[in-house]
């Protein structure tokens, strides 16, 4: 009789997984902006210790061109350790790689070569559509029971957007997750607390809000998304919508407390109308609701606009644009990337609703350009796609944010650039000067995904 041994990348509480070995490898998006190549899964080596280090070192084409991969996942985690739903004999395996704008979705085996991985099935966009009612898929998530994906358009490409469920093993799309979806007409990202029954989704707009760039009329006209909503995990039903406000625009990632225990956790707001400033903010229970509080706002920088893009030289300003968070396994320290200013900054979240700022270095900026150790002259684009090792020592970060928004923002070209930054113990962090991947020409680097788990990739059911 086989004897069913779970993963030993799954670990059953965050406090244990921040016990894990350290990561060797990276896989990354990258995608062709002008959708002239395939878009690209590459392996960056991640070993200090290796010839390698700081270098790709594996990368595997798409089917078809066009998919703009942007933000994917693994087909389990540790979450298949949860009372609920045990699936102790999956294995974290495949990755489900989704192209934000094609709505193909490729899923990738890393198992027998993890640095070259290889295509094993092709989800079509009409499939997709058929199975669930939606396009343009967005955050992979596994949960319990299953592979949750958002998708920012439905069937037509028009709202309202939502989430969808695969099947871990077979990765048959299941069909549409919400059965009463309530007020909710956007999607983004997508997160839970497990321990509380509750789904938490995010917004930012339809296909034809983004696909094109930012549409500066729907920007200042307040329309993009601004709220968050709160869903009845087991029921599949939305419970409550909390609106951030008109000024508030492009409520994005989602970072709950891994402790699933605790019923809180963080959400940045990528721009204020009123004053560019960027901000982050807390939900969390209070009483029988969820509410949130703004804890940080982080405020635009004035700027000579000769030195600024069309979009923002009457504003006389550069805002941070903070467009990705992320929270370490011990739910420490929240990483902040302002990938308009060229900040990257740290606190500490150890009371949710009173930060404090331990870290701040530079790389990048509209207008700073600021360098790296062992790259040639000033640098572009900035702090962006952001992920944590498990054991909270090592940030790893990319500075692309979308194909047809980079040049609002980057009129010039992002030339596309990986780096990776050492925490303090205590707080504090440090460029590694030894690690810049130099991203080859014709493609941008997007998500960045650790080998066997990272900060951002798994749940857990006990404390």
């Amino acid at each position: 009789m086989p004897t069913w041994k779970p993963d030993p990348t799954f670990y059953p509480s965050p406090r244990l997984a921040a016990t894990a070995p350290a990561e060797t490898l990276a896989y990354v998006a990258s995608f062709d902006p002008t959708r002239k190549q395939k878009d690209v899964l590459a392996v960056v080596d991640l070993d200090a210790s290796s010839a390698n280090y700081g270098e790709i070192v594996g990368r595997v084409e798409m089917s078809a061109l066009g998919d703009e991969l942007h933000h994917f996942g693994w087909n389990a985690c540790s979450s298949c350790l949860c009372p609920n739903a045990p699936h102790p004999h999956v294995e974290r395996r495949y990755l489900v790689v989704p192209g934000l704008r094609s709505s193909r979705i490729h899923i990738l085996d890393v198992k027998p070569d993890p640095k070259s991985p290889k295509i094993v099935k092709v989800i079509e966009p009409a499939e997709l559509a058929e199975r669930a009612g939606y396009s343009r898929p967005h955050t992979v998530h596994c949960g319990p029971g299953g592979i949750y994906v958002t998708a920012l358009g439905n069937a037509d490409g028009k709202g309202p957007g939502g989430v969808f469920v695969m099947d871990h093993e077979s990765f048959e799309v299941l069909g549409r997750w919400e059965v009463d979806r309530g007020p909710q007409e956007f999607a983004y990202d997508m997160w839970w607390h497990l321990g509380h029954d509750t789904m938490v989704t995010s917004e930012w707009g339809t296909p034809d809000m983004f696909e094109e760039g930012l549409v500066p009329e729907l920007l200042l006209g307040a329309k993009y998304g601004r709220k968050l909503h709160f869903w009845d995990l087991q029921k599949r039903k939305h419970v409550q919508e909390i609106d951030f406000g008109a000024q508030q625009q492009l409520v994005f990632e989602l970072r709950p407390a891994h402790d699933p225990t605790r019923a809180y956790g963080f959400v940045n707001c990528v721009l204020s109308l009123e004053n560019l400033s960027s901000s982050i903010w807390t939900w969390y229970r209070d009483g029988n609701k969820w509410a949130v509080q703004k804890i940080i706002e982080i405020p635009a920088e004035p700027a000579d606009p000769e030195q600024l893009p069309p979009a923002l030289k009457d504003f006389k300003a550069c805002p941070p644009l903070v467009t990705d968070i992320d929270l370490s396994v011990d739910d420490k320290y929240l990483y902040v990337s302002c990938w308009g200013t060229g900040d990257f900054l740290q606190y500490d979240v150890t009371d949710p609703l009173r930060p404090k700022q331990t870290g701040k270095l530079r790389i990048g900026g509209i207008v700073s350009r600021a360098g790296h150790p062992k790259a040639k002259g000033p640098l572009n684009g900035g702090p962006q796609m952001v992920e944590l090792s498990r054991d909270g020592r090592r940030i790893y970060f990319t500075n692309s944010l979308y194909g047809t928004i980079d040049p609002q923002f980057y009129p010039e070209g992002i030339k596309g650039w990986m780096v990776k930054i050492d925490a303090k113990e205590g707080g504090g962090m440090a460029l590694d000067p030894e690690f810049f991947v130099d991203w080859p020409a014709g493609h941008l680097p997007h998500q960045i995904r650790l080998q066997g788990g990272d900060a951002s990739s798994d749940s857990y059911c006990y404390p």
